[in-house]
């Protein structure tokens, strides 16, 4: 049973959609008698629907009731769900003089909420007003908020003495908050007790310890009933102090929480939001703390509104057929089946010697006119019930075939074909295909279906021609024909195939076809899936695509898509660009010595042809810098090498990358580097004399002496 919740303040709707051929008549029934919608001033029913609007301005209250919607015509009479329309009340939670609570430190202590009941059901949760501001307050093992609402202390302390307390509840339909009065609470120790100085230093922190007991649920035993799929919930929230651990088991061992469950507030719920059979049983929680421990067994048994094993259908029969509406549900308990016959209990409705009900199926013999009617299958049990409607149409009708007449087709040899021949008739027609009106089709390449469709596996060229579509029963005849044409495939006879070019040079990618002669083709090519613009370097000729003067930005898959009114088939291949390597980048200097460095460089991207070699060159001319030489070439495995260099050098290095297409762009100059001195025993003589003679301005003769 659904529940409807209205704001009485604006239009209250009910919904009622339905169709039936006449157009049914709509009627409504509030709490199980007739109401008679055209008497009450404030209901009317929409045109050409069942859809009430309500406008209870005077005495809403009124209106809170039980629905259902009725939707007739000649036929038969269906019923919908029954649905509860409740209205929707601004909550209001009474004013209250709160005393103060008074208790004493390390006593279990609970604060009630009982928030508006709603509906829906309000959302709580509590707030402290410590100044400045209003804070939620902080849940943890000893304080937490149960499923109730109320708030709950394993033990108080002397800090919660502090703070007002307030209950706060949010009702979703609207929106709204809602908070109760707040309420003070002051913790007493034991210097408030006795009033002696020294006390408060022996005993004032002291607390009284207990034993864990149950504030949530009490006892050592409780029960819960749950309906299958709904949210089941258990809780368990202990007094004591120390503050009390809690743990669970279930069926005498320990509980093994699975992906359907979530352990919740600080181990004290366990939550299930689909609840099912397996999850029966007892369920134990424990709280333990040094001085003893307390035990709480929850029984959970776990039941079921009905639900569907088998509906009802719609049934067409023709005057003499014999025919049966079924209705199996389950639930637990399992639930009773009724039926009904627009409406009215069939145990109260004229009988008819040729209707029988044998359990779950209702059984027509040698059906009648009489026989048409909407029939009603209820299963229900005590936590629910299920309505189904199913209409039984008993007529005598000519045999006809729907859809397009005189159909002309086209298919490919080798596809699989299908010839539709969809039909009605009462009661049911006998079908049968044949080729040129002769002959019946069935059995190899040909199957027909329930719905009267030929399919055609593996169709040939042979297959061409007029197919007959034949529907008969008692009442006559109905024909229809289907002309095929079959046409060759498109075949691909010559496929683009995968290479690898260099930059700058011609490609054709040919893509040869072989199609019926008698159906046109077009062909595309595409790019790494996209359309492929044609231009004056890239061409088609016939149907193979040409580019010339390749370069990178050609790489990709090429695709030659071949395509009639029939069919598409396409191939593809890759086309790869070799071109001169990319030049080396990061180039570094480490390792320096008196006349050696490692120069270390990352290669460039190869171009899909391996680099063979690197070609290192350097400057060392400060006076006219820019004219490289080269210095050394090494293998191409190579990033990182041991220069060797002249001493009282200034360098500065770059690199070439070599593949068999030829050599890169530089990399960019490395930073600059000094040599130092030539080693001892290759060094200059330490004491020269020097003997200069000037030729003419601008030239010097230097002559030197080892001394």
């Amino acid at each position: 049973m659904k529940e409807h919740i209205v704001d009485p303040k604006g239009t209250m709707v009910i919904e009622c959609e339905a169709k039936g051929n006449p157009h049914p008549i709509f009627s409504w029934r509030r709490n199980g008698k007739y109401f008679n919608v055209a008497r009450d001033s404030q209901v009317s029913m929409r045109r050409r629907s069942g859809t009430l609007d309500i406008y209870a301005r005077n005495n809403p209250e009124k209106y809170e009731a039980e629905y259902q919607c009725i939707a007739s015509n000649q036929y038969g009479a269906a019923y919908s769900h029954k649905i509860i329309l409740q209205l929707y009340r601004p909550p209001v939670w009474p004013r209250e003089i709160v005393e103060p609570v008074v208790v004493s430190a390390g006593l279990p202590l609970v604060l009630s909420c009982d928030p508006p009941p709603g509906p829906p059901k309000p959302e709580t949760y509590w707030m402290s007003s410590s100044f400045p501001t209003m804070q939620p307050v902080r849940q943890d093992r000893r304080v937490s908020m149960g499923v109730s609402g109320d708030l709950y202390f394993s033990n108080v302390l002397f800090n919660d003495s502090v703070v007002d307390y307030c209950c706060n509840a949010r009702f979703p339909y609207k929106n709204v908050i809602q908070q109760k009065m707040p309420v003070v609470v002051k913790v007493l120790t034991s210097e408030c007790l006795t009033g002696i100085f020294w006390l408060f230093f022996s005993k004032a922190r002291a607390v009284v310890e207990a034993a864990p007991t149950w504030l949530s649920p009490t006892g050592s035993s409780s029960s819960i009933l749950v309906l299958q799929g709904e949210e089941l919930l258990l809780e368990c929230i202990a007094a004591g102090m120390p503050t009390p651990h809690i743990t669970w088991a279930k069926d005498g061992e320990d509980l093994q929480v699975t992906s359907r469950m979530k352990v919740k507030n600080f181990n004290k719920m366990i939550q299930i939001p689909k609840a099912s059979f397996e999850d029966a049983g007892e369920y134990t929680c424990t709280a333990k703390n040094r001085l003893g421990y307390a035990e709480h067994t929850i029984t959970v048994r776990v039941k079921a509104t009905p639900f569907w094993l088998e509906k009802p259908t719609n049934l067409i029969l023709a005057p003499e057929e014999n025919g049966r509406l079924v209705c199996r549900a389950d639930g637990a308990p399992r639930p009773t089946i009724s039926w009904f016959i627009n409406g009215e209990p069939i145990e109260t409705a004229t009988p008819l010697p040729n209707r029988q009900v044998s359990g779950e199926t209702l059984i027509f013999r040698s059906v009648t006119t009489e026989n048409t009617a909407v029939y009603q299958c209820n299963a229900s049990n005590q936590y629910g019930y299920l309505l189904a409607n199913a209409f039984i149409n008993v007529l005598h009708a000519t045999p006809r075939i729907l859809g397009a007449r005189n159909e002309f087709i086209k298919v490919t040899e080798g596809s699989r074909t299908f010839l539709d021949c969809q039909y009605f008739g009462s009661p049911v027609p006998e079908l049968r295909w044949s080729k040129y009106g002769q002959g019946n089709l069935e059995g190899n390449r040909f199957k027909t279906h329930s719905n009267g469709t030929l399919e055609i596996k593996h169709i040939k060229i042979e297959d061409q021609g007029t197919y007959v579509c034949v529907v008969s029963n008692i009442a006559g005849r109905d024909e229809d024909q289907v002309r095929v044409e079959v046409k060759e495939p498109i075949l691909i006879v010559t496929r683009p195939q995968s290479m690898k070019v260099m930059r700058a040079s011609d490609v054709r990618l040919e893509c040869g076809v072989k199609a019926d002669v008698t159906t046109p083709i077009t062909t595309t090519w595409l790019k790494n899936k996209k359309h492929l613009t044609l231009g004056w370097r890239i061409s088609m000729d016939e149907s193979n695509l040409v580019i010339t003067n390749v370069n990178t930005g050609d790489e990709g898959n090429y695709t030659c898509v071949i395509k009639s009114e029939l069919e598409q088939k396409s191939a593809s291949a890759h086309l790869m660009v070799m071109d001169r390597p990319n030049p080396p980048t990061n180039l570094e200097l480490s390792d320096p010595y008196e006349r050696t460095v490692r120069l270390s460089w990352i290669p460039g991207d190869s171009n899909h042809s391996p680099i063979t070699e690197f070609l290192v060159q350097y400057d060392d001319d400060d006076w006219l810098p820019g004219k490289w030489r080269n210095l050394s070439t090494y293998p191409g495995n190579l990033n990182s090498v041991i220069l060797h260099l002249i001493p009282f050098t200034y360098y500065e290095f770059r690199v070439i990358a070599i593949n068999e297409i030829g050599a890169s762009r530089p990399s960019r100059p490395s930073k600059r580097f000094q040599t130092s001195g030539a080693r001892s025993e290759e060094a200059n003589p330490w004491l020269i004399v020097f003997h200069c003679v000037f030729y003419y301005p601008g030239m010097l003769l230097v002559h030197w002496l080892c001394v």
